[in-house]
């Protein structure tokens, strides 16, 4: 269990950033289950949804640039419950791109990959591993996609969410696995005691070029495409 706690170049939980995040925040003082639930909540919502640039990056860079994708995400989420004393690991997969179809658009889309490297968190509470994947999508992002969607209440593949609830998905954590990109899983990797073991083993399979593509270009694109839905300035998103 000593693996589910420690401290590593990703989870850079001892970062003066970080720490002074836990000193503000009091989540040491809470319970587990509320713990949890807290900082959950603070990845999920005031970390909004957005592509960094890149998924090995440190947690404190996540928290500085105040955006992050399933996996930065993750790592920002596994290096703040270890802070406080909470055992986690992480699961490793590819899903399809298909989900992030309006986020990427045209030509940048065409020439995406087709699987996506992607990751959840796994916490151990009351002898019982749970999966957070669903603090990938801020909730005034996630709502407003809901209401320019209206109609749709089932299956919606999109935007950063692939699930078969869209009206109501499992995003709240209170002892419960949490989704919100599970259903566009294609392979899965296992589990990994940290991110740095998984991302030793399973990168993006993007060339020099396209990779420079996006970090420079792409990645900009699709942020400035989320803010415009966050911001109510997009319409009949499915289409």
């Amino acid at each position: 269990m000593d693996n589910y706690f420690k401290e590593t170049k990703i989870l850079d939980y001892s970062n003066v950033s970080i720490q002074e995040l836990l000193e503000q925040k009091g989540w040491k003082d809470l319970g587990i289950v509320s713990r949890i639930k807290a900082i959950y909540n603070f990845v999920r919502d005031e970390i909004k949804f957005g592509y960094n640039v890149s998924d090995d990056i440190p947690a404190s860079e996540i928290l500085k640039d105040g955006y992050g994708q399933c996996n930065t995400k993750a790592t920002l989420l596994m290096a703040l419950l270890r802070a406080t004393g909470i055992p986690n690991r992480i699961h490793g997969f590819t899903i399809d791109n298909a989900l992030q179809k309006g986020a990427i658009t045209g030509i940048w889309y065409k020439l995406s990959p087709q699987s996506i490297l992607h990751s959840w968190v796994e916490v151990w509470v009351n002898e019982q591993w749970y999966f957070l994947e669903g603090v990938i999508l801020d909730k005034p992002y996630l709502t407003e996609l809901q209401n320019q969607n209206s109609d749709c209440k089932t299956t919606f593949c999109g935007f950063g969410v692939y699930t078969d609830n869209f009206e109501n998905p499992p995003i709240e954590w209170n002892l419960n696995n949490t989704f919100i990109q599970d259903k566009g899983i294609n392979q899965d990797f296992g589990v990994f005691d940290t991110p740095d073991e998984f991302y030793s083993k399973h990168q993006q399979k993007l060339n020099a070029l396209k990779r420079f593509v996006f970090q420079y270009i792409v990645r900009h694109i699709m942020n400035n495409n989320v803010e415009r839905i966050r911001n109510k300035s997009v319409t009949n998103l499915k289409n």
